[in-house]
């Protein structure tokens, strides 16, 4: 008998080359709450410093970092690396690795558009229906303005899912 159980998701984290300009994208156009504001975090010897050498080496000297939280309460950290460095194309999706995130929203039209009219852009021309003709499911891939992937869905996980193979 397997002692797995599902966990809970907690939060994850994006990384961009202006956590101000993050942070007024995710909240005005995602609706995301503002949990922290930008705050530096020094390489040093307090309690966070010591985690981030944990993580990241010796010699990171420091990041901004501001603490989001999405409507259904999963956590969205935004950092600012002072070696940041924009991709070529920060879509390479055949490497391991997450290479989207995905959202929820009713109306993946409306979301898409604002996405645009904030600076982000369409990965597709339209959104696209999982089962044409027979349910309303349907998505769009999309970059914010940072070039972070994003994916939104009009309805929840489980029911996209739940409908079957995608015959």
């Amino acid at each position: 008998m397997s002692s797995a159980y599902p966990r809970s998701f907690s939060h994850i984290g994006i990384s961009v080359p202006d956590v101000n300009k993050a942070v007024e994208f995710y909240t005005e156009v995602m609706g995301w709450y503002l949990i922290m504001p930008p705050t530096e975090i020094e390489e040093d010897t307090s309690a966070i410093g010591a985690m981030c050498t944990d993580v990241f080496g010796a010699g990171w000297g420091g990041f901004k970092i501001a603490h989001l939280s999405t409507g259904d309460r999963i956590g969205v950290e935004i950092f600012q690396f002072n070696n940041q460095q924009n991709p070529e194309d920060n879509f390479e999706y055949w490497k391991t690795g997450i290479f989207h995130f995905c959202v929820q929203d009713p109306n993946v039209e409306e979301l898409a558009e604002k996405i645009v009219a904030a600076g982000g852009k369409k990965r597709m021309a339209e959104p696209r229906y999982y089962y044409p003709g027979e349910k309303p499911y349907r998505m769009i891939y999309m970059e914010d303005p940072f070039g972070n992937i994003l994916e939104i869905y009009s309805h929840s996980y489980e029911l996209v899912y739940s409908a079957g193979a995608y015959g």
